[in-house]
């Protein structure tokens, strides 16, 4: 598995995890944060050999980028990108089957992978930045944008050995859940690369694997050498201090999360921002053989090192077009998705007014159109917001006709928002809200009390109509009479 000043894995178990043990002693002096990452080819690809760093280094990212570049030179442009929240080298040596114990292994699909690659790559210290943009990175040297999959999207998909493609399958990770341990997470991860694996041998594709993570899962400082041979007094104390810091990461993690941080996308006409567009989800579907079949757009085009291409796109005083181009959407190779805006000027309202007046669909030199200009508008210095913007669920987008082929998609945005007038220091402007002050509830809630206010007034109006009588019958005395003309 491994020689001198050579780490060549073909399976981590055994000495395998020792030696990563070492390495993990040894580069924690430093006092970096790193993460690991390992690059294999599909069995039957060779790649020209490529010596990781000696025992202790930390490998920048410029250095990654040449690893990155020596690999796809030469091996499939099909890149399969398993990226973990959070991976440490420890993992490897706590749940990698050491000492022998291969059938206590949570990477038994990736073992298999290792052996059956004619020269993995495993780099056990990555500096967490140069991991956290291996994204950008890989985008930058295909020359395409990353599409976020599962193995039952992937299944559907039919990949080209000649054109490249970078598809991105996100694993999780926890330390201390009280749901699942570390190592079933790790397991579970483990299945999931194996699936992904068989399906594209099952399509006879051949690609380049890479599996690394966004962070490390533990500081690299918490089992350093001085710690290791040190007292189990310091060691506890430093381990506590540790869980209190992963604990603070994980809530401003969540914070960031809930907040929504990533940029708008942002199209600039020379130096000047003249549209901008966020949302929280984007997503489209299509209907094939009786059933909806869905593809999500938002990791394409938001987020941390996404660039979206925007070629296509223009604006000046009175129109504003933003163009999204993406590649292999629901099994077609090109994909656009265009927002078309215009502004003029109301003389009712005595003021100017944008509208969004269609978004359409282009895929396989074919068009689905939807408008959008009787219910999606706002003053020109304003920017649009709406919670729900769709074509299917109270749609404010209405395919162009009865036969265009907008009836065989839907489009449901989360949370959007867009500008594409009168776009200053490169923020959104007051946001027009697409709810009115009375919203259904609110009609509802103010009929109901009118019904109840009718009844209680009617009520109380019987109530006093009612008149007592002014005479009573004593039934021990003599019966009153009542005369007739009386």
């Amino acid at each position: 598995m491994a020689s001198t000043g050579t780490m060549h894995l073909h399976r981590i178990s055994g000495s395998a995890a020792a030696f990563i043990a070492v390495f993990a002693l040894l580069n924690s002096a430093s006092g970096e944060e790193q993460v690991p990452l390992i690059l294999w080819t599909s069995a039957g690809i060779s790649l020209p050999s490529q010596f990781p760093p000696t025992s202790g280094h930390i490998v920048s990212q410029q250095e990654l980028v040449s690893y990155l570049e020596k690999a796809l030179t030469v091996g499939p442009q099909n890149v399969l990108l398993f990226l973990q929240d959070k991976m440490s080298v420890e993992d490897f040596t706590m749940y990698g089957g050491a000492f022998g114990n291969k059938q206590d292994s949570a990477f038994p699909n990736l073992e298999a992978a290792l052996g059956s690659s004619s020269a993995p790559l495993v780099l056990p210290a990555v500096s967490w930045p140069a991991s956290n943009a291996v994204i950008g990175q890989l985008q930058d040297q295909l020359e395409t944008s990353p599409l976020y999959m599962d193995p039952e999207t992937l299944s559907q998909l039919r990949l080209n050995a000649s054109s490249p493609a970078l598809l991105v399958f996100s694993l999780p990770y926890s330390i201390g859940s009280d749901m699942m341990s570390p190592k079933e997470i790790l397991s579970g991860n483990d299945e999931m690369i194996g699936q992904v694996l068989s399906i594209m041998k099952a399509q006879s594709v051949p690609y380049t694997a890479i599996y690394t993570a966004l962070r490390p899962s533990r500081e690299a400082a918490a089992l350093s050498v001085e710690a290791a041979v040190g007292g189990g007094r310091a060691l506890l104390q430093y381990r506590g201090g540790y869980r209190e810091r992963e604990r603070e990461r994980e809530r401003q993690r969540k914070l960031k999360q809930r907040a929504g941080v990533y940029a708008p996308v942002e199209f600039k006409e020379g130096d000047k921002t003249c549209i901008l567009m966020w949302a929280k989800g984007l997503s489209v579907k299509i209907l094939r053989n009786g059933r909806w079949e869905e593809h999500d757009l938002t990791p394409s085009t938001f987020g941390e090192a996404v660039s979206p291409k925007l070629h296509g796109s223009s604006c000046n005083k009175t129109k504003a077009r933003l163009v999204l181009n993406y590649e292999n959407v629901l099994g077609h190779r090109s994909f656009k998705l265009t927002f078309a805006m215009s502004q003029r000027h109301y003389t009712v309202s005595a003021r100017r007014w944008f509208t969004l007046d269609t978004l359409e669909l282009a895929y396989d030199n074919m068009k689905a159109t939807f408008n959008g200009s009787r219910n999606i508008y706002a003053p020109a210095e304003y920017s649009y917001r709406c919670q729900s913007l769709s074509s299917f669920r109270w749609p404010l987008l209405v395919p162009h006709s009865p036969k265009d082929a907008a009836n065989q998609w839907r489009v449901a945005i989360e949370d959007f928002q867009i500008q594409g007038f009168n776009v200053s220091g490169g923020e959104f402007s007051y946001a027009s809200d697409c709810a009115g002050f009375f919203s259904p509830g609110i009609w509802m809630g103010l009929l109901t009390s009118l019904l109840m206010v009718l009844v209680l007034t009617y009520g109380l109006h019987m109530i006093m109509q009612l008149r007592t009588m002014d005479r009573f019958d004593d039934p021990k005395g003599p019966a009153i009479s009542v005369p007739q003309n009386e």
